[in-house]
This record gives C-alpha cells, structure tokens and sequence, in this order.
C-alpha cells in the first residue's frame, strides 16, 4: 500500500459530515446499551448472594479497584452509601502503603475489574480477603486470579467496546456500573430502605426539597390562620385575621383541638358574590369544607404536592395523629420548590 492510499484509508475513517457524526454518537450510545441489556440477561444468582451479603453487612462496603473500573467503584460507593449502605472507597495503590489498615473484619469487599487481572488489585485481594468478612468481585472472566481469591465473584460478561478501535472502555465499564447498581439497589430493597429514609441522607437541592417532609415546609400552627368551628363566618374571619401571617384558608376545629373543617378566601367570595350578607353571622360549619383533604405527620411534601394538584386545592391542613392540626401547607409557599424541583407533581397554580 502506497503512502497516498494509507493517508487516504486513515482519513475515510473520521466522520466528515453532520449525518456521520450524528450517527456515530447513536452507535456508540446503542453499543453500550445493547451490552447492558445482553448483561442484564446473563446476571446470575451469584449477583443476588453478593447482593444479601451486603445488605446484612455489620462493617462497611469497602469498594476497590483502579483505572476506570475504579471510577466506576468511586460511583458505586456514592450509590450504596445514599441508599442504606456505609461504603468507602480504597485505592490499591494506596492501599499497599498503609491504607490497608482501613478494612476491618466486619467490612465487605468488593473489588471491581473487568479483565480481573489488574495487578494493583490483585495484588491485595488475598490481604483483603483474609481481613475482611469476605470479598466479592464484579469481573468478566470466572478464571481470573482476581475471580479465584474472591468468595463470590459476580461475572458481569465480555461485551465490545463502543470505542472505534476497540481499545477504551466503553460498553464494560457501562455494564459494570450498570450490575454494581443493581446489586445496590437489591440490597437497598433487602435492607427496606424507604424514601423517608433516602430523604434523610437528601437534604440539599431540589432532589432534597422533593423528598423533605411536610413539617419542614408547613406554616406551623403559631402562624396560621385558626377559629373554632362554633363562631360565625364574621367572627372567624376578624378573630383569624390577627394571625401572624396571611394564608387563604381559616382552619376550623371542634371543641377537643380536632381539625372539624376548612373555610377559603374562595368560600368567603363566594358568598360576597352571592350577595348573602346575612350568612356572614351564620355558624361557620354551614359553610365550610367538613372533613378536608389532609396531610399526615411525615408525609413526604411531594406526596402532598400530588394531592393538592389531584384534587385542585392551595391549602393542606398537616395534622397529628389525634387529628388535631399542627400547621399548613400554603402553595404560595411551594411554587418555588416546583419550579426547581425536577419530576414534581404539577401544581394548581390556576387555582391560587
């Protein structure tokens, strides 16, 4: 082959127009979603032993490997730690120079390499392994020595690489993240690891927003706007309107402290509109809303997001477990939270 021709063979391999280019960034990205989907096929009970293992640990999750598989482990740890599981990350390199000294005998390991013969790695598994309560690896070839040292090796598959030349990982690291997740989140089911529990390891951002608790949003009972149930409407509404804090709705309760029902700005228009003075020195339970829509202690505030977009409502009542109110969620106060909370539900705001 001539000079002339290899440059030509050399450059017909780079993508020249915006069609090319568009369909090598599709090619890669189905590349790694087709090895995915042939791992997710091939995982095997060895995954869910790995899985029940962790999810009774006594220790920590202590996680390990190097190069992009170490990457990956990095991550893996992030995701175990968020979801019921103390994890730490151990660098080999470090490893060997006194950071073995972290693992102890109540610990789980598990060590991430693909090839399972990353010398780093291999080096210190049967130290781990020995000091550890066990040690697991998530690796494509059962024979490795990697495989070998380990109590339980999870074979996570051989897949090609979306890289052109077949050479950076690519699709394997794609589908050793995508096991080790799976194996998080078995165990995060076998540990009954809930939502109030996620929210708890949550509190910044908008993901922490989404999963806080109604009592951190509310309007506590101090501020609202409160009347007994046996007052006229007039004398709710001037008794309500010395309330520290303005929210459209008067919550009414009986003679115990118990939430008896709930009167609007809305109910109160629509009485003015009606032209029907005399009703404001009527028994306000004649016009309100007898057994309100509620939120319980406890409830997350996205699930309380969603019933007052279902049902329509810029007001929910928070109460205890005597029913008796302790505060109130006002949508004034959580139109900033949807906006900024991605996959929240949609609120009313027609209806504010």
């Amino acid at each position: 082959m001539t000079l002339k021709s290899v440059s030509e063979s050399t450059t017909s391999r780079y993508p020249s127009t915006l069609v090319e280019r568009l369909g090598l960034l599709r090619e890669s990205v189905r590349a790694e979603g087709e090895a995915i989907l042939r791992a997710a096929d091939s995982v095997s009970t060895d995954a869910v032993r790995a899985a029940e293992w962790i999810s009774t640990v006594e220790g920590c999750v202590i996680v390990t490997g190097v190069g992009k598989a170490g990457l990956v482990g990095q991550k893996l740890v992030a995701t175990l730690a968020s979801t019921g599981t103390p994890a730490h990350f151990l660098h080999p390199s470090e490893a060997v120079h006194g950071d073995l000294g972290r693992v102890k005998a109540s610990d789980i390991v598990l060590a991430l390499s693909t090839s399972g013969r990353s010398e780093e790695v291999v080096r210190i598994a049967s130290f781990l392994r020995e000091h550890s309560d066990g040690l697991i690896s998530l690796t494509a070839d059962k024979d490795s020595p990697l495989a070998v040292a380990s109590d339980c090796t999870v074979m996570v598959g051989k897949h090609p690489e979306a890289c052109p030349n077949g050479l950076a990982p690519t699709s394997s690291t794609a589908v050793l993240m995508a096991v080790g997740d799976s194996i998080a989140m078995l165990a995060s089911r076998l540990r009954k690891f809930t939502a109030q529990d996620f929210a708890r390891f949550h509190p910044g951002g908008s993901l922490g927003r989404k999963l806080a608790v109604v009592e951190q949003l509310m309007r506590p009972l101090g501020v609202c706007r409160v009347a007994s149930v046996k007052v006229s409407v007039r004398e709710a509404m001037v008794s309500a309107s010395r309330s520290q804090r303005r929210s459209g709705a008067v919550m009414l309760v009986d003679e115990n402290g118990g939430l008896a029902g709930i009167f609007t700005d809305s109910d109160l228009a629509k009485l003015l509109q009606d032209r029907n003075d005399s009703s404001l020195d009527e028994s306000i339970e004649n016009h309100m809303t007898k057994d309100p829509m509620t939120s319980d202690v406890g409830m997350l505030l996205n699930e309380a997001m969603a019933i007052m977009s279902h049902r329509k409502i810029s007001e929910l009542p928070v109460v205890d477990d005597s029913g008796a109110p302790i505060g109130l969620l006002d949508i004034t106060d959580l139109v900033s939270l949807n906006d900024e909370s991605e996959g929240c539900a949609v609120l009313p705001f027609s209806d504010v």
